[in-house]
């Protein structure tokens, strides 16, 4: 055999293998490749998303978590003023109670000087019959001399 002969036929052989690979083994495989590609494009992209979405997300629960703090303070600061407004309510309404209690202390104790007043005026209008009575020795009516006692008891 003809070693030209052989290296034709190789040639002719690898040419062939060649042009079927091309024509029908390459193309499947460059879509394949093409289709991973884009794949891993798209998934690379998807993560992207997500993690832009995650830094969005992160910011708007920061947001929110400063929102509600500051809701927080504000209910809390609210219910300290409230708590202090029902203390200072409670205070003059225990004030006004107190001067109530006062005053009608007062006026009972006014009220009852009154009477120990009357009934000192009475004792003393008996203490000055019964003294005149002994003075003069003989009874003094108090009907008669009513005017007179009620005179002396205003002196009094």
């Amino acid at each position: 055999m003809n070693i030209n002969a052989s290296l034709f036929v190789q040639l002719v052989v690898f040419l062939l293998g060649a042009w079927i690979t091309m024509k029908y083994i390459w193309p499947p495989l460059i879509r394949a490749i093409e289709n991973r590609q884009k794949k891993i494009a798209e998934g690379l992209r998807a993560a992207d998303l997500g993690q832009s979405a995650l830094v969005e997300a992160s910011q708007k629960q920061q947001a929110i978590e400063t929102e509600a703090r500051a809701q927080a303070m504000t209910i809390v600061a609210d219910g300290e003023k409230r708590g202090q407004s029902i203390v200072e309510q409670a205070k003059q309404q225990a004030e006004v109670e107190a001067n109530r209690i006062v005053q009608t202390a007062k006026d009972e104790a006014a009220q009852e000087m009154q009477r120990a007043k009357e009934a000192l005026r009475d004792q003393v209008a008996q203490l000055a019959i019964a003294g005149a009575e002994q003075i003069l020795k003989r009874e003094v009516n108090a009907d008669i001399h009513k005017d007179m006692l009620d005179q002396l008891k205003a002196k009094l």
